[in-house]
């Protein structure tokens, strides 16, 4: 008669049986049930509300972009005045920022003095950008926000940057203000947050829209 294993032993491989058990539950039972749940009634989400023209992907309705002209030795960019902007984004080193790898704020606080240069500096060239008195830019045109990836703008922003816009693609004030209502998205529940812009699928309209 064989001699019964130790008490211990006996724990341990328990124990171990357990933890397979678990780890297949856990960690591959659940997570494709809920991946086959997301993608059956909620793909578009669970795809990464990807924004599509003519079938090819353009961005994210969850992800902020920039919307500027890179020179060809991808040193330097500067806004396109055709396109609404964007705010600014502290997310990664590169040049344009809004990685998604690195999403992030600068981490300076209101009395960092480097970053009331910058502010300083932005605000001056926003307000020369569009044509504009330095009073009228809004907070969110010279700080980027928490995650650097903020996908829309407050309507203050948007409405500074309308002449500007018009004037570069020939278009009518009424046609591109007539866009910026459409694509601003009132509160949440209609008391959560703040009016936003769409800025991506703005800027989509925009090229669709004939002057």
């Amino acid at each position: 008669m064989a001699k019964p294993l130790p008490t211990s032993v006996r724990n341990h491989l328990t124990g171990l049986r357990l933890l397979l058990l678990f780890t297949v539950i856990c960690g591959l039972a659940y997570p494709l049930l809920i991946t086959g749940i997301s993608q059956v009634a909620f793909s578009k989400q669970a795809n990464g509300s990807l924004v599509k023209v003519d079938g090819k992907v353009v961005g994210s309705s969850l992800i902020g972009q920039s919307f500027e002209i890179v020179s060809k030795d991808g040193k330097t960019a500067n806004p396109d005045p055709k396109y609404f902007q964007s705010r600014p984004s502290d997310a990664g080193t590169g040049l344009l920022g809004y990685d998604p790898t690195a999403s992030g704020g600068s981490n300076q606080g209101a009395s960092s003095p480097v970053l009331v240069s910058d502010y300083t500096a932005l605000k001056a060239s926003i307000a020369a950008f569009n044509g504009v008195p330095q009073s009228q830019v809004p907070a969110d045109a010279i700080t980027a926000s928490g995650s650097g990836l903020d996908p829309d703008i407050s309507p203050a922003y948007a409405d500074i940057q309308v002449d500007r816009v018009a004037k570069a693609r020939g278009l009518s004030v009424g046609a591109v203000q007539a866009l910026v209502t459409k694509y601003t998205q009132s509160r949440n529940l209609g008391f959560l947050g703040e009016p936003r812009v769409d800025v991506l699928n703005l800027n989509i309209a925009l090229d669709q829209l004939k002057g």
